[in-house]
């Protein structure tokens, strides 16, 4: 059997990375699985205001968002947590979440998933992203989002919170 190549050091600056439009967000990737040994994939979110994707849940990955600039309230597992800047939320394996974003500014945070492999979803239902500005949002293709789920082991549940609770 093949071992690992071992991974190498890096530098990835402001808007360096894969970049995509992946469900009306742009996702800009700064760790693959490729270079981590599968252990991780670490993604630059930017949702627009009111952005809130469907109820799912990974069924392999931990994740974990970092949120650096926005606000949004996530939903996870019964509970309910809003968070802004500096703020982490954690998901674990398994477990039913969305968020949604606040109606103000975008949402701008980094997204863990452990083990690596959120980058291929992202590549397969996204588009690559020549233009790093937010487009308005667009409708999702559900049968696209729902085969490349499958694909790469998340579950879609349902729809997304319609809005944030009091607003």
């Amino acid at each position: 059997m093949a071992q690992p190549s071992p991974a190498r050091p890096y530098i990835r600056r402001g808007d360096d990375g894969d970049a995509f439009w992946f469900l009306g967000s742009l996702v800009t990737v700064k760790a693959t699985g490729a270079e981590t040994r599968g252990r991780l994939t670490v993604a630059e979110f930017v949702n627009p205001p009111g952005f809130a994707p469907p109820l799912h849940r990974h069924l392999a990955e931990d994740e974990l968002f970092y949120l650096l600039s926005g606000v949004a309230q996530f939903h996870c597992d019964g509970e309910v947590f809003t968070a802004g800047p500096g703020d982490v939320v954690f998901f674990p394996v398994g477990l039913a979440h969305s968020f949604v974003v606040g109606p103000d500014e975008p949402l701008r945070s980094l997204q863990i998933t452990t083990p690596s492999g959120f980058e291929r979803f992202a590549a397969a239902v996204g588009e690559p992203a020549r233009e790093r500005r937010l487009p308005d949002l667009s409708p999702i293709d559900p049968a696209r989002l729902g085969h490349a789920a499958r694909r790469h082991g998340i579950e879609l549940l349902g729809p997304p919170p319609a809005h944030l609770p009091g607003r």
